[in-house]
């Protein structure tokens, strides 16, 4: 992404003229996963040749949110249509101390690297390969554990919680030192679709249903020891999370925030976050793409992210916004 003293803003057009749908991320269709992500990059690749933009074409490996959850035990439930996710598996504190950091050879964590290791020998080496969905350790506890009961072990028994996460945090960084390993540190963001040159990325929800002073003692130390293993961090976030904004600016090395609300919201979060970090929000601006320039603060980086199924469209888009620069 843009550092310092980069260009102000990213371009990214999606040239989509068909329905191209992506099979659901289901264990028993793997071959279908892995064809339709070879598919996608060829598709990036032959766009590049005709489109200027910033995208950069990579191997989609993107799953569901399940895949952690269920390394460590967690039944699935899955209906064609929809995406997995996992159902409880602890229900109390107890429940909690007996788990066991699961290793590598766990069948949700092997069918990635499967897919991985395919898609890379036919590619070839240098292409980057999209993370698989990463939660933060304090969210993929959230899947794990009942948050019935969860939300009361955060204020009666939180080093139990803490104990957890930090379980989470081995198998997460056992599966990335494992996958950067293999595939390279150069990678592309779970989501949104970002390259990054080394760091990581996650999503961060839970944060919506907790105050500022959990976040501090509970989210931020897994957050900060995640960034400072691998050289920074991208985070996504869809809660309503206002409160912990002060927060996150306490994040070491946050490159990127992505954060899903509503305009007012967003517009809040340009100014607030205006020279911290990358932004690029589920709101980029109104009207045409090459005047959302100047409806951001003027220190904000930014991405846009445009899609059209009119290949007339893309290169009109991709005309003005280069002049903008």
């Amino acid at each position: 992404m843009a550092k310092e003293g980069d260009e102000r803003f990213l371009y990214l057009i999606r040239y989509w003229p068909d329905d191209f749908d992506r099979p659901w991320p289901m264990p028993d269709n793997m071959p279908e996963r892995l064809e339709w992500a070879w598919s996608h990059y060829c598709r990036q690749y032959q766009q590049a040749s005709w489109l200027e933009d910033d995208s950069v074409p990579y191997l989609d490996c993107l799953t569901g949110t399940e895949i952690f959850a269920e390394a460590f035990g967690a039944q699935v439930y899955r209906e064609e249509g929809n995406m997995p996710y996992a159902q409880p598996l602890v229900h109390n504190a107890s429940e909690a101390e007996r788990l066991r950091v699961p290793s590598l050879d766990a069948p949700s964590l092997k069918r990635m690297f499967d897919m991985a290791d395919e898609l890379t020998r036919r590619a070839g080496p240098g292409v980057p390969v999209r993370m698989v969905d990463v939660q933060s350790p304090m969210d993929i506890a959230a899947i794990l554990w009942d948050k019935t009961d969860l939300y009361m072990a955060v204020l009666e028994t939180p080093e139990v919680v803490a104990e957890l996460a930090l379980k989470i945090r081995t198998l997460l960084t056992d599966f990335l030192d494992e996958w950067f390993r293999r595939y390279g540190r150069e990678h592309i963001a779970h989501f949104p679709d970002y390259y990054m040159d080394g760091g990581m990325t996650l999503s961060e929800d839970e944060i919506g249903a907790v105050s500022p002073q959990v976040f501090v003692e509970l989210f931020l130390p897994e957050l900060n020891a995640l960034s400072d293993r691998y050289g920074g961090i991208g985070i996504h976030c869809c809660a309503n999370s206002r409160h912990q904004w002060d927060g996150l600016k306490k994040v070491r090395n946050l490159r990127l925030l992505n954060i899903i609300q509503p305009v007012g919201t967003v517009r809040e979060a340009y100014r607030f976050f205006e020279r911290d970090v990358v932004h690029w929000h589920g709101w980029n601006g109104d009207g045409d793409p090459w005047t959302w320039k100047d409806q951001h603060p003027p220190g904000a980086r930014f991405v846009i992210d445009l899609w059209t199924r009119d290949r007339e469209e893309a290169l009109r888009w991709s005309k003005r916004l280069a002049s903008r620069r």
